[in-house]
């Protein structure tokens, strides 16, 4: 799972238990298990999480938009090929440092970043809003949104 994966890297805070996973509609492949944030995010940023090689192949294909970011462990680059909106893209070391910070357009595929081990996806511009720059450590917190118990 997620949790365990990123467990001994300091990047995730566990709660005292685990909230089972909640699916965002029929035809997603994701569900809302972790919030995020910066030294420089407002309130805890909705986080889903593609787990599977299927569902990090998909991203966010087929949607309109995405309320929130979505990360795909272990990713290096990332396209738009048939996406519908551009994003940002933000792509994390293993301490969950972000490496770079990019905007793609649609129709578009990314350079992949050696050193990346994750990525970070949001809609066009949320990535500013919420602090996420070059240099900056994004903390994930597991569970319901928001809940550090």
């Amino acid at each position: 799972m997620f949790a365990d994966a990123f467990r001994d890297t300091g990047a995730v805070l566990l709660p005292g238990e685990r909230h089972p996973e909640r699916p965002l509609d029929a035809t997603a492949t994701f569900a809302v298990v972790a919030t995020f944030t910066t030294p420089y995010t407002p309130a805890p940023v909705p986080l889903e999480t593609a787990e599977t090689p299927a569902a990090r192949h998909r991203g966010l294909l087929g949607r309109d938009g995405v309320e929130g970011a979505l990360l795909l462990p272990g990713a290096r680059s990332v396209h738009t090929l048939g996406m519908r909106f551009a994003i940002d893209v933000a792509y994390l070391d293993r301490e969950f440092r972000v490496l770079a910070v990019r905007t793609m357009r649609p129709g578009r595929i990314g350079r992949p970043r050696l050193r990346a081990r994750s990525v970070l996806e949001a809609e066009a511009g949320a990535l500013e809003g919420w602090g996420v720059r070059v240099g900056v450590r994004v903390t994930v917190v597991a569970g319901d949104e928001g809940s550090e118990g």
